[in-house]
């Protein structure tokens, strides 16, 4: 909004003599590390007041597990508050609603996955922490499939509006809509796109990839909650990321210095990177063990799906899948461990576990791991995911 503002105005403040005092706004760069630092002063400046509200509201963890073996682990966690991902959702469209083009249709795209997940994580939230929920002494809130119509449908929605975006009538490439395969050099000249193996994605193909990734994602990240943490800090450390390739992949000097596709206008989604960036920092400082506040279904699914959607509309998902690689391991232990133990129990009549305990995180804690070591480590794994997922955009 300041940012459209200032554009608007900006023949009238040059001609009063001080435009050059809002001419910063005209670099991106400073407005995506602007966001960042406004995302994290809004949630560590109102965190303790939001955190006061929901104790009020008693919209508190029961201290509940579905695993045996983590009951008196979820148990010293009761009456902590959730749904602080709804701090989340707040400082991340404001500081995109203040530095963001409003008028850039990804950023617009964005604040959809913002409001949609954020709204249907907190009402899972509710349902799990609420005498609305399904069964007495359960954590059940929106059942999976309930979940996943939703999340698929937002996939849909977006996909449909981000790929109509790409099509650039003042650029000779269509490479908003290309395969970006690993080591494929992809560039742009004056004549149009180069490359050794170029393919598109039609309509369809591009919704359904962006359905699988915005949901896949959202799910992959919520499952990594588990900890005091855990998930707040290698969102922050992927958001980071995020915001570098969308300076690459924005800017057509960058890209077809990198030979990645160009995609026009993406990079403004490198404000909502920093933003996203910004609100996880600020959330670790209350979220760091001991927690005061937990993120809830109303944070981990925005960001999971923040993740996705930035992932596509940048053609790189290679590259963020690799940088989200702590949270595809944490839910591929759940697929593992699941399907492993209903065939061994088909087979066999007794189902047999591969963790300890499902996702990854929890095993570990459970092998003697204190949580803050588990945290800590992971966080590590999580940053050296992006450096190497950096890299390999060198490696063509």
């Amino acid at each position: 909004m300041l940012y459209v503002l200032y554009d608007i105005l900006r023949t009238r403040l040059e001609s009063a003599g001080i435009g050059w005092a809002f001419s910063i706004l005209d670099q991106l760069e400073f407005r995506a590390l602007a966001a960042l630092a406004l995302a994290f002063a809004i949630v560590v400046l109102f965190g303790r007041r939001a955190i006061g509200l929901l104790v009020r509201l008693k919209v508190g963890d029961a201290g509940l597990s579905d695993a045996d073996a983590l009951r008196t682990h979820a148990a010293g966690k009761a009456n902590t508050p959730t749904m602080g991902g709804l701090l989340i959702a707040v400082a991340i469209a404001a500081a995109t609603l203040l530095l963001a083009d409003l008028r850039n249709e990804y950023v617009r795209l964005a604040l959809v996955v913002i409001a949609w997940l954020g709204i249907l994580g907190g009402m899972d939230d509710y349902l799990k922490l609420t005498a609305a929920a399904r069964g007495a002494g359960s954590r059940q809130g929106l059942y999976a499939w309930e979940k996943l119509v939703f999340q698929l449908g937002l996939g849909l929605l977006i996909g449909y509006f981000a790929f109509a975006a790409g099509d650039d009538p003042q650029s000779t490439a269509d490479l908003a809509h290309v395969i970006n395969l690993p080591l494929q050099k992809t560039f742009q000249t004056t004549q149009g796109p180069v490359s050794e193996t170029l393919f598109y994605l039609p309509l369809a193909a591009y919704v359904v990839l962006m359905m699988l990734m915005t949901a896949g994602m959202s799910n992959a990240v919520n499952i990594t909650d588990g900890m005091d943490g855990l998930a707040t800090g290698a969102a922050a450390v992927v958001a980071i990321g995020l915001m570098i390739l969308a300076f690459i992949d924005g800017t057509q000097k960058w890209a077809q210095y990198l030979l990645v596709p160009y995609v026009a206008n993406a990079d403004e989604l490198a404000v909502i990177a920093g933003a996203m960036g910004g609100a996880c920092l600020g959330f670790l400082w209350w979220n760091c063990s001991p927690a005061q506040v937990f993120m809830g279904d109303t944070g981990s699914l925005l960001l999971g799906g923040l993740i996705g959607f930035t992932a596509v509309v940048l053609r790189q998902e290679i590259v963020v899948l690799i940088m989200s690689g702590l949270f595809l391991l944490e839910i591929a232990t759940v697929v593992i461990q699941v399907a492993v133990f209903k065939y061994t129990r088909i087979r066999t009549g007794t189902g047999k576990r591969v963790f300890r305990v499902a996702p990854y995180h929890h095993h570990l804690h459970m092998g003697g791991w204190t949580e803050p070591q588990v945290v800590a480590r992971l966080w590590i794994v999580s940053i050296l995911f992006v450096v190497l997922a950096l890299a390999t955009i060198k490696l063509r």
